[in-house]
């Protein structure tokens, strides 16, 4: 019954927007009445395509069609109902763009799925496997280890995602840790680090749009760490929720599954298991994997700092600042291939033949999140067109003009709504730096307050979008139904949302981050204890 309403959403949605093609097709008056804007550019219309792809996918639970719809939509309303301008806006615009715009992050993907079958045959990750079970003797343990793994991988949240997930999946397996509940602990720390680690790509990205605030881009972002509520009380709260032993929402049936039936995925595992057989060499060594990661971070940071012009006389910060990490981390990736394809022959647990065969392996293991990655990119393309970032800056001016007390906690909602809906959180801060920096007075403590307020609320809406790239790199370094990552982390990104408000709300008046930060810090302890008791009886 559930395959059949998928198909009968489905086939009516596609049927409507064939009527839709040809209505227009009819009306349609050629190039000479197009205009040079949409005329739904700049209005809520621009955030129409995300979110009938958004709830979609979280309806239908089938991400390529809804995220699809959502970009013919996007392109049908750039183009003003024309349908030749829209295939134009959906093909050059959307899918071309989004494949040449993040052709770097698929060839570290692919290097990085390789690297991971590489180890796998080599027998580096069953060997970790069996350490593991000798050193980390719970579920408590596990999650633990990789939550301050995850902390430890804070240069960038790619490379955070699919590290955590390569290394760790092997050691939550052992312990009966459901595929969901990796998948959260890997988003949760990736992002939510990068975004307070000052030796980051976030940090450099959040660095170029402070110009003319007085500080400098780092000296800012240090400031703002201590207000970005989101982030550190995630931590709390993952911490928090590990230590009390429980869960809730969807996450609840993900684990009892995993912990009573011995089901890490309770659905949407068919493929991906089948991508996991592996006849791992019985000869493996747990320095098999730990080489390759160590090797990996070592010339990934190297790789970073080389496209940021490190090498050509840069200091480390500016190098940082300046570097595209698109560049940067396939750089390293392939010199880390390149040397663990070396080590492994030469420690004679594959043969070159092998390790060959391992490349279209990464290849094959990644497509899905390469699509979803291809598909998101080029929605986050037509809500461009729609002109969206114009109209929330027009938003967050003429909230600035009646409720200033109010205003971190209005800056942290949109920038949670425009994230959420365009599935981009350097996007988001991209978009909302400048609007806030002009809003406050250089010299406010208020100035910090609305920039950390618009850092946490683009990592938080990243959390709950089903189409933001560190989602999707999640589910990835999971090996997790990406709906089913999305489903089971919303209610928790949501609780942490709803605590890191409330404090926001209190920010325009106390302005002390160690006064406000252990408030935070007490009202997600607290309402975890209450969530778990009124829960602890619900089947």
């Amino acid at each position: 019954m559930r395959n059949m309403n998928k198909k009968t959403i489905f086939s009516i949605l596609f049927t409507m927007i064939i009527l839709c093609m040809t209505t227009v097709v009819a009306f349609a008056t050629g190039d000479a009445a197009e205009e040079a804007l949409p005329k739904f550019y700049a209005t809520f219309w621009a955030m129409v395509p995300p979110l009938v792809a958004i709830a979609l996918a979280l309806i239908t639970k089938e991400v390529y069609s809804s995220l699809f719809i959502g970009i013919v939509l996007g392109g049908f309303l750039s183009a003003n109902w024309n349908p030749v301008g829209a295939l134009d806006n959906v093909l050059n615009e959307g899918l071309i763009a989004a494949v040449s715009g993040t052709a770097g992050i698929f060839v570290f993907l692919v290097i990085l799925g390789a690297m991971v079958a590489l180890i796998n045959k080599a027998g580096g990750s069953a060997a970790f496997g069996r350490w593991a079970e000798t050193h980390i003797k719970s579920r408590v343990g596990a999650m633990f280890a990789t939550f301050i793994l995850g902390v430890l991988i804070f240069i960038d949240d790619y490379f955070n995602c699919l590290t955590v997930g390569s290394v760790m999946r092997p050691v939550t397996d052992s312990h009966k840790i459901s595929r969901a509940k990796l998948a959260f602990l890997i988003d949760a720390t990736a992002a939510p680090v990068c975004m307070i680690a000052p030796v980051s790509s976030w940090a450099a990205a959040v660095s170029e749009f402070t110009e003319g605030t007085g500080f400098s881009g780092i000296e800012l972002f240090v400031r703002a760490i201590p207000y970005n509520f989101y982030s550190l009380l995630t931590f709390v709260f993952i911490i928090t929720l590990i230590l009390m032993k429980f869960d809730f929402g969807p996450m609840k049936l993900h684990e009892l599954n995993a912990m009573t039936k011995g089901d890490l995925f309770t659905s949407g595992q068919d493929d991906i298991e089948a991508a996991e057989v592996e006849d791992a060499n019985p000869k493996g060594r747990v320095i098999d994997l730990i080489l390759p990661v160590l090797v990996l971070v070592v010339i990934s940071i190297l790789g970073l700092l080389y496209v940021g012009g490190f090498f050509a006389g840069d200091d480390f910060v500016t190098a940082f600042g300046n570097t595209d990490a698109t560049v940067g981390l396939p750089w390293g990736a392939i010199v880390a291939l390149i040397v663990t394809i070396i080590y492994l022959i030469a420690r004679r647990v594959i043969t070159f033949k092998e390790a060959m065969a391992a490349i279209p392996k990464g290849f094959n293991a990644m497509v899905p999140a390469i699509l979803i990655l291809t598909f998101a990119t080029a929605l986050k393309n037509m809500t461009g067109l729609l002109g969206a970032a114009d109209f929330v800056a027009y938003l967050m001016d003429s909230a600035a003009a009646g409720l200033a007390n109010f205003l971190p906690a209005i800056i942290f909602l949109v920038a949670c709504v425009l994230a959420f809906s365009t599935g981009t959180s350097w996007g988001t801060f991209g978009i909302l730096i400048p609007i806030v920096t002009a809003i406050f007075d250089p010299t406010s403590e208020l100035l910090i307050i609305g920039v950390s307020a618009c850092l946490a609320g683009a990592v938080c809406g990243d959390h709950c979008s089903p189409i933001s790239d560190t989602t999707i790199m999640s589910s990835a370094g999971g090996q997790c139904n990406h709906i089913n990552h999305v489903s089971t982390q919303l209610p928790y990104a949501i609780t942490v949302a709803l605590i890191s408000f409330v404090v926001y709300l209190l920010a325009a008046f106390v302005q002390n981050a160690y006064i406000l930060l252990p408030i935070g810090i007490i009202l997600t302890i607290g309402t975890l204890f209450v969530i778990k008791q009124v829960t602890k009886d619900k089947q």
